[in-house]
Order: C-alpha cells, then structure tokens, then sequence
C-alpha cells in the first residue's frame, strides 16, 4: 500500500485543517476552465513509455502530469501499474493486479475515504493536475457525477467526525496502560497520557459511548468548570468533568487517584 508520512496536530490546526479542505473539495471537484476531458482509452496512452505522450495517472477522476516522479510511475517502476488510468481504489487497498487497478471505491469506509482525500492533497501539491477523466467520477460536460457527489458527502462528514474526535480527545485524553502477569493491570493518568499534552493530570475514569461494546480508560479533570459549561450557567461545583454522564468510576480505585491498580 502506498504510504504518506504523518504525524500529530493540534486541534486548533487540526479544526482549520477540516475547513479548509472541505473549501478545497468544492474546488476540486467543481466547474474549471480550460480543463482536458479525457477518455479512459486516452489516458491509457499516458504510461510514460517509449513514444507515450507523457506519464499521467488519475485519481477520483482527475488527472495528474507525474513526468516529475517518473521514477516511481515509469514502466517497470514499483507504481508503474497507477499511470494512464485512474486506480484510485488501489491508492487504498494496495492491490495492485489488474483488478485491483480500477476507480470503484463504492464499498470503501469513511476512514479509506478520508485516505483517498489525503492522496489527492498530496497530488494537488506536489503535480500538475490536466483534466478529468470522463466515465466514474466525472460526465461528457467535466462536471461531477453522482458518484463524485457522494464521495464528497462522505469525505466531508469524515473530516466532521474527526474534528469532534480530537475535541473529545482533549477532553478526555486516553489513560496509561499496563499489564503484567505479576502485578496485573496499572491505568494511570500523567500531563501527557494519551499524547495530550495539558497542564491537568486527571483521574481515571470508564468513559461508555454509545454504541461501544466496551468503556474505555479516559482522564478525567477533578476542578474548574465542566467542559460543556456555557458562559451563562450558574456557578459550577469545582469538579471539572467528573460528573459528565457517560463516566463511571473504577471499582476498587480511589475517586481521586490519579493510578488504579487490579493485582491479579
């Protein structure tokens, strides 16, 4: 499967991040001047081989000049089966036979959909788009399909979800673990447990969503406000978010104890 390097963000960032790329799929995939419209037949000439025209490849049906990258889409190079089609199915699953190599992505998750969406980042900043492919994802007249549409609608509700995953991740940062067959389990919570960095330590607490079979180890806050606390409720009670809903205690741990342990 082909990779890109990654690391975290902020959430701050990580929110501007989501709109700004929502923005960018209108762009995309909305009406552009001077555009090519090529036909998969077409395309296909553009493998970068001896007397081939130049050396494209598509994803979600638009259309990449890879001249750039030669070396890894060549014929005989390790990507060479993504150039003069549109594979982008491919870009996800990492197969790369011949039926592997095509542009149907119906049956793909939010989260693949959402990995589709950072290739085309990747091709938007480091290629020349040159068209559109005209067939899946985009009709004779280069404007998006149905098909487009939806992946859109997907992509868009995945960048949403994602943002309120890392809200609630600051909120409630993912405890420590361990385990041991001599000393049992340890959870425990530090200013940077869960890859949060904060200036709360927190107490453990069972964290049930809707929907999950099994709670997981959050870090709760002890003081200040709750979290959802609007500027115009009355006073709090100076316990954080202890006593948010969805949250229970571990039996046998100590409300307030920043580390629960379970001798076997």
């Amino acid at each position: 499967m082909l990779r890109l390097g990654g690391g975290g963000l902020l959430l701050g960032l990580a929110v501007a991040a989501a709109a700004v790329i929502a923005a960018w799929l209108m762009g995309w995939w909305g009406p552009r001047a001077g555009f090519r419209l090529f036909i998969p037949e077409e395309l296909s000439r553009y493998r970068g081989g001896p007397g081939d025209p130049g050396l494209y490849l598509a994803l979600l049906g638009r259309v990449y000049d890879v001249s750039s990258g030669r070396r890894h889409y060549e014929p005989g190079s390790h990507y060479s089966g993504f150039a003069g089609r549109d594979a982008s199915r491919a870009f996800v699953t990492g197969d790369y036979s011949e039926a592997g190599l095509v542009d149907d992505i119906s049956d793909l998750s939010a989260a693949e959909m959402l990995t589709l969406q950072n290739w085309l980042s990747f091709y938007e900043k480091n290629y020349v788009c040159v068209g559109r492919v005209i067939g899946r994802f985009y009709g004779e007249d280069g404007l998006p399909t149905p098909a487009l549409t939806r992946v859109e609608a997907v992509i868009t509700g995945g960048l949403e979800s994602n943002k309120l995953e890392l809200q609630e991740k600051q909120t409630f940062p993912p405890c420590n673990a361990e385990w041991s067959s001599a000393r049992g389990s340890r959870l425990w919570c530090s200013q940077k447990s869960g890859g949060v960095s904060r200036d709360w330590i927190g107490v453990p607490r069972k964290l049930y969503k809707p929907g999950a079979k099994e709670p997981r180890c959050v870090c709760v806050r002890t003081t200040g406000p709750p979290s959802d606390q609007m500027p115009d409720n009355p006073p709090h009670r100076n316990r954080g978010d202890l006593d948010h809903p969805n949250l229970a205690e571990y039996t046998g741990c100590p409300p307030l104890a920043i580390t629960c342990s379970f001798p076997l």
